[in-house]
């Protein structure tokens, strides 16, 4: 069992910035795909952005490229997820995700088997 908690999440205004966390238990991080995906009320649960075991591999939505950037640190066993120039359309639920399989970093929920659960992002506008 790998568990993930994610920080960082609150309150910003439109044009501002976050940095969302997501730290893993366990040894083996440094082998995990990792995911970014958000969810809002009555939608489904959206890809937002995935990196790499290794970071050599990063993927981002068109939604949020050129003003988010995602990170990891396999010494802290922990992800990162920076957002600038923040739109309202950001508001969501962010959660992250390990991908325990993966070779290269994925798109789908479905290659993802742990989940964190969650942190609010809310932007006002």
């Amino acid at each position: 069992q790998v568990q993930l908690v994610e920080s960082g999440g609150g309150l910003v205004q439109a044009g501002g910035s976050l940095e969302l966390s997501c730290t893993a238990s366990g040894h083996r991080f440094y082998t995990y795909a990792m995911g970014w995906f958000r969810q809002t009320p009555g939608k489904e649960r959206e890809f937002v952005s995935a990196i790499s075991w290794n970071s050599d591999t990063t993927y981002y939505a068109d939604s949020v490229k050129g003003r988010s950037t995602i990170s990891r640190d396999n010494s802290k066993n922990t992800v990162f997820l920076q957002m600038n120039s923040m739109k309202p359309e950001d508001t969501a639920v962010y959660y992250c995700a390990a991908d325990t399989y993966g070779v290269g970093a994925s798109l789908k929920s479905d290659d993802y088997e742990y989940w964190g659960q969650g942190t609010q992002v809310t932007v006002s506008s």
